[in-house]
């Protein structure tokens, strides 16, 4: 096609992004004699790019505004050499796609399954997806943890977009994102409100988080707010962290010397949760390394050339690391 003759640039637009244009796409508008667009483009952008012959032909400045590279308007520009100026995604970018993705498979001519869900119905994924990343955070493992997060992320979306099509009272993702930007910001005074003397470090920033959280939920009782369906240890660590700080005491804890297994249960998980032991977490801890020991004595057993589904007591403990 010959050498550009123009001072030419391409300003290449992220289609999830819309119309917004990059900081450094500015000052070359502004000084360009013609600024042409491909694709759907709106219109106020610029004016239909003609054909790429005459465009790397055309004279003075040119700019050409697209979504696309491999448009051969653009394609002839940059074998001829013009300026690529990219729109610089933020971070967050891809959640719109996420969100998009979402919304075809719950659309009409979307999925069967996908259409058929409830808020209920999706209940046990939520939960199982939220344990799955628990194992890929105790696990240290990266690429899981990746993964899982998606997965956790899908729920969201996916709960939000069920969310939009209630005909009594509809909301959707942005409006659960802006009201926890609303509560971030109203939490945290002391980043975005100018300091708070109150908050020192992070032990008083907890306490701080609390105090603020209470005003704005107008809670009555130091335990509103604390999700019952919690596993029973997650519960009480809740109930007893929630409540020490309000000064009850011990002595009123569902008594060991009851002889009631539930309030003996009870008693050791109030009793961790008292030290700052996550409950929860403790059990599970002993639990995986409960678990590692039967994987490794089986694995030894079979080394030994016994079937590990056949072991009796005795070649249990032989083997027991």
């Amino acid at each position: 096609m010959g050498d550009v003759t123009t001072t030419s640039s391409i300003v290449l637009l992220d289609p999830r992004l819309g119309s917004v244009l990059p900081a450094a796409a500015v000052p070359v508008l502004r000084t360009a004699d013609a600024v042409y667009i491909t694709g759907d483009l709106p219109a106020e952008l610029g004016t239909p790019a003609p054909g790429p012959d005459e465009l790397v032909r055309a004279a003075g400045s040119v700019v050409l505004i697209t979504t696309d590279l491999a448009e051969p308007a653009a394609q002839a520009l940059l074998d001829a050499g013009a300026q690529l100026i990219r729109t610089e995604a933020p971070a967050g970018a891809e959640l719109l796609a996420a969100v998009a993705v979402m919304d075809r498979l719950r659309s009409p001519n979307g999925c069967p399954w996908d259409a058929e869900q409830s808020h209920d119905s999706l209940r046990r994924y939520l939960l199982e997806e939220t344990y799955e990343l628990l194992d890929a955070i105790e696990d240290d493992d990266r690429v899981a943890l990746r993964e899982e997060l998606g997965d956790v992320l899908l729920q969201v979306l996916f709960h939000a977009r069920i969310a939009q099509e209630d005909a009594a009272d509809p909301f959707g993702i942005d409006d659960a994102a802006d009201d926890l930007v609303r509560k971030l910001v109203g939490r945290h005074p002391h980043v975005f409100s100018g300091g708070d003397p109150a908050v020192r470090d992070a032990a008083t920033q907890t306490v701080r988080w609390d105090e603020l959280k209470q005003v704005e939920k107008k809670r009555e009782s130091s335990v509103d707010g604390v999700a019952l369906s919690s596993p029973s240890l997650f519960l009480v660590g809740k109930l007893i962290s929630r409540t020490a700080k309000k000064g009850l005491p011990a002595d009123l804890w569902p008594t060991t010397d009851s002889g009631e297994l539930g309030d003996t249960l009870f008693g050791i998980a109030a009793a961790a949760a008292a030290r700052e032991v996550e409950p929860e977490l403790a059990l599970r801890t002993v639990a995986r390394t409960f678990e590692r020991n039967i994987r490794a004595a089986e694995q030894a057993a079979k080394a030994a050339g016994l079937d590990p589904a056949d072991l009796d007591a005795a070649a249990w403990r032989k083997f027991w690391p």
